[in-house]
């Protein structure tokens, strides 16, 4: 790993590998469980809470001979119809083995790890009328890193993440495929193997299981955690360029910010001057007078981003710790309501908001390596010696501008459409999941293009020498050509850019 020494905010945590209880998650506390891969435990207050809503429900079901919805009904348009006492497990069982219908490829194994967390903390809260042993089964699944197999396509982003969950939930009762140590069995051979009974769903688990945002929640956990990265990874790579094409510091000095006081435009600002203060290029005479829009307006544009993934972290702070099955049981106030917290529409909007702001990061990069690759400011065209017999750097840019095609039109909204299901019963969903997985997709690109950028922006950087870029600069490129050398001649450049990007995962920003 190599580390970046400059922060800007700085909170040290950190996690014994104890077990934690559930309680209040935030994105920095589940980026600390994931990285101590720390175990999870039910409080005792989440245990007697999920007891006495699971005891509340049965008493109502035994006293009360009037309808609840997923209870003692059908689901979806079939709420009406009325499903005699003996039949109701049956109809929890029926419910979960008829919605697993996912296609697609299967959602990587570190986000149905989240989709286990964040389902039990959903649960944890005890309104949700589960037994507490379904809710340990989740909790063992997790500990013991069993990852059922969960494929992308399937949900609306209302009703919950219906398909998804369903397949979350069938190894629990004995059904589907789980992975372990990353090779696939079937739920029963893992259930022998840890000597695990299936779990025998009563009213209302099916339902509680399969409602929910889990899936597109967990996605917007994970591309959260990577987005707010590559934020800043945006701006060390930046940095680098800027100085790489002998830019000014000016447009980041902090008195343009204080006129336009943006919280993310004034800390990308206060980061570039930390990022450059020292170096012997940034601080010579120019004889430019300004920079075009890729450099100069770095404060505004990578500013933006901050400012539209720290609403997302909003947003996914509050989602993660909700009650987001129907219907929800309140036992203190003797209601079972039956609402829509399973709607996605606030995940579906901040999605589509993120997925368009870090599109914006790789698009400004592939502008940055374009400028580089242009012979201006004393740079080699394609930066490389002996350019005509020599292709250089000419067709990296090609391939971010690739990448960045594919993320624009990506970033059509999917919260804009909606189509009816159910009967009409349905007849507004917010398409989150699928505003999920692009967003998914997007951020991955984005790394891409930014370790694109970066193998341009060191290369170019050598034709500056001997004059010297800052000691943070300066430390960066010598780690980085630990791992990607200097291009003296063509040379096939693939694994020089698949390099780059391992670079930039190993890249400890804060």
């Amino acid at each position: 790993m190599y580390f970046c020494r400059f922060k800007i905010k700085i909170e040290q945590n950190i996690m014994s590998k104890h077990q934690i209880s559930i309680k209040f998650l935030g994105l920095e506390k589940i980026d600390e469980i994931l990285k101590n891969d720390s175990k999870l435990s039910l409080s005792d207050e989440s245990s007697r809470a999920i007891e006495q809503c699971r005891s509340y429900l049965d008493k109502v079901m035994e006293e009360e001979g009037k309808p609840i919805y997923g209870v003692t009904t059908g689901f979806g348009s079939l709420c009406n119809t009325i499903i005699p006492k003996d039949d109701i497990a049956t109809l929890q069982h029926n419910l979960v083995i008829s919605h697993a219908c996912g296609m697609g490829d299967e959602v990587p194994q570190e986000i149905v790890r989240l989709m286990l967390l964040l389902k039990i903390q959903s649960l944890s809260y005890g309104n949700s009328g589960v037994q507490v042993q379904t809710v340990q089964r989740l909790i063992d699944f997790y500990n013991h890193k069993v990852y059922p197999v969960v494929y992308q396509q399937g949900s609306l982003g209302a009703s919950g993440d219906l398909a998804p969950l369903a397949h979350l939930s069938l190894p629990i009762l004995g059904l589907g495929e789980v992975y372990y140590k990353n090779k696939k069995y079937k739920a029963t051979e893992i259930n022998e193997k840890f000597g695990w009974e299936p779990i025998k769903l009563q009213s209302k688990e099916g339902l509680a299981l399969l409602n929910g945002t889990q899936f597109m929640s967990a996605y917007t956990v994970w591309v959260l955690l990577k987005a707010k990265k590559l934020s800043w990874v945006a701006d060390i790579v930046g940095a680098i360029s800027l100085d790489a094409f002998d830019g000014r510091i000016e447009p980041f000095n902090m008195a343009i910010q204080l006129v336009r006081p943006h919280i993310g435009q004034m800390l990308t600002a206060t980061y570039f001057q930390k990022l450059l203060e020292g170096s012997e290029i940034i601080s010579r005479e120019k004889e430019h007078v300004q920079d075009p829009y890729s450099f100069r307006c770095i404060p505004q544009v990578h500013g933006a981003t901050k400012d539209a993934l720290q609403y997302v972290v909003n947003v996914i702070d509050t989602e993660i710790n909700a009650v987001t099955d129907n219907p929800t049981i309140f036992p203190e106030d003797d209601l079972i309501i039956s609402a829509g917290n399973f709607h996605g529409q606030p995940l579906a909007l901040a999605l589509d908001f993120l997925s368009l702001a870090m599109a914006e990061l790789g698009n400004i990069s592939e502008r940055r390596t374009y400028q580089l690759i242009s012979g201006k400011r004393g740079l080699p065209s394609f930066l490389i010696k002996n350019s005509g017999l020599n292709s250089g750097f000419m067709i990296p840019q090609y391939t971010a501008a690739s990448i960045v095609s594919q993320n624009k039109t990506l970033t059509m909204p999917s919260s804009s459409d909606s189509i009816v299901s159910s009967q009409d019963q349905e007849d507004h969903v917010s398409m989150g999941a699928n505003a999920a997985v692009k967003a998914y997709t997007i951020v991955n690109n984005v790394e891409k293009i930014l370790a694109i950028e970066l193998l341009n922006a060191a290369q170019a950087l050598e034709f500056r020498k001997p004059l010297k870029s800052s000691p943070f600069i300066e430390e960066v490129i010598k780690n980085y050509r630990k791992m990607v050398p200097f291009v003296e001649k063509d040379t096939i450049l693939y694994p020089l850019m698949h390099a780059s990007q391992r670079f930039i995962q190993d890249l400890e920003v804060f």
